[in-house]
């Protein structure tokens, strides 16, 4: 499984970043875990890395360079030693990104080599099933100005906010997530060539935590997960990690 450890702004120390990184190289056996540091840690705890664990930025700028004070451009992202970037987070778009917004970034991650984990989710459910067409219009003007082979380099993140910052037992059932992924899949079929859309990384975000892990992963047809707040703590990443691990 691809498990991504999204800290945020959590970390305020090296130190920590340096204790949890060594707890994800211990867990990197049986997945490939990635690490979403806070971008001044990045470069810190991804130079010389020789380990099978990998760093995702947990943004990148709208922008290629230039005149640009406080951006993370893309490429200054690669060149710090990250390999995958985090596209339209619930709490970016939050705070104002829009799906015009994240389609360029994800134009960006791509031209320097980056693979994209593009996040979507609905803010509330409804009994007509609209968030279903508000999920579709973001995959599909994200892809709008991609070429095939872009399209199939991009891994899916599914984070509905209704479910983030809820316990274990409020957030989303197997069931509904089961669902989830297979109507994010037939989505995907309609933008992807071939067996696109089944080979496609799907993950799944919105309180995960080591107590419904295992059962979010047995059957969903989810390839991972994208982790919050239960992955800034060494033992309680460790515990989830275990938990869907065979």
């Amino acid at each position: 499984m691809l498990i991504i450890a999204n800290w945020k702004a959590y970390i305020e120390s090296v130190e920590k970043g340096k204790k949890l990184f060594a707890a994800a190289k211990r867990l990197s056996a049986k997945h490939e875990i990635v690490l979403a540091p806070p971008a001044p840690f990045l470069g810190i705890l991804a130079h010389g890395n020789r380990s099978k664990v990998s760093f995702i930025a947990q943004d990148i700028s709208r922008t290629t360079g230039g005149a640009q004070t406080g951006e993370n451009t893309a490429a200054a992202i690669r060149e710090a030693g990250a390999t995958y970037a985090l596209i339209g987070h619930s709490e970016r778009r939050a705070m104002g990104e829009d799906n015009a917004l994240v389609a360029k970034k994800l134009q960006h991650a791509l031209a320097q080599g980056l693979t994209p984990v593009l996040c979507i989710g609905e803010r509330e459910r409804d009994a007509e099933g609209q968030y279903l067409a508000f999920l579709r219009e973001e995959i599909e003007s994200a892809f709008a100005s991609l070429s095939q082979k872009e399209r199939l380099q991009v891994v899916i993140a599914y984070e509905p906010i209704w479910a983030i910052g809820k316990s274990a037992a409020e957030s989303i059932t197997a069931t509904d997530l089961t669902e989830m992924v297979l109507y994010i899949r037939k989505v995907l079929a309609d933008l992807l060539p071939g067996r696109g859309a089944s080979r496609a990384r799907v993950l799944y975000g919105g309180s995960v935590e080591p107590e419904n892990a295992r059962a979010l992963a047995q059957g969903s047809g989810i390839d991972g997960f994208l982790v919050g707040r239960a992955s800034v703590e060494p033992d309680s990443f460790a515990a989830l990690v275990k938990a869907v691990t065979v």
